[in-house]
C-alpha cells in the first residue's frame, strides 16, 4: 500500500492524475484524493489486524504445543524415495499411498517436484 501511495503521489507531482476504472476514484480532485487516502488507511488497518490475528494464532498454537505441520517420518520418506524411482508411479499416487497430500510430500521431499513428471 505504501508503494501505491508513493506512486500516486509521484504521479501527482508530475501533473498526472489517477482515475480508477472500476471505482469512482479520481485523484485529480480533492474529494478523490480524500477517498484514495481513506481506502489506503483502511487497507493498512486491515493488514495490521490480519498480522495481529496471525501472530496471536501462532502464539496460541505454540502454547498448545503445536510447532508446525507434522513432517513425514524417515521410513515414509525412504518409501517415497523408492517409489519415485519408478517412473510409472506419479507423485499424487505416492502421496495417496503414504496418506498425505502431494503438497506435504513436496514440502518434505523437494526432489519430488521434478520427479515423475511427464516429459514436455
Amino acid at each position: 500500500m505504501k508503494q501505491l501511495i508513493e506512486t500516486v503521489e509521484n504521479l501527482r507531482v508530475r501533473g498526472i492524475g489517477f482515475h480508477g476504472l472500476t471505482e469512482a476514484l479520481d485523484t485529480t480532485t480533492a474529494q478523490g484524493r480524500l477517498v484514495f487516502q481513506m481506502f489506503a488507511a483502511l487497507a493498512e488497518f486491515e493488514r495490521s489486524l490480519i498480522r495481529e490475528r496471525t501472530q496471536a494464532g501462532r502464539a496460541a498454537a505454540r502454547r498448545a504445543g503445536r510447532t508446525g505441520p507434522p513432517k513425514l517420518p524417515d521410513a515414509d520418506l525412504e518409501a517415497a524415495q523408492a517409489l519415485l524411482a519408478n517412473r510409472d508411479i506419479g507423485v499424487t499416487q505416492i502421496a495417496h499411498r503414504l496418506g498425505v497430500s502431494p503438497a506435504t510430500l513436496y514440502r518434505d521431499m523437494p526432489a519430488a517436484r521434478t520427479a515423475n513428471t511427464p516429459d514436455v
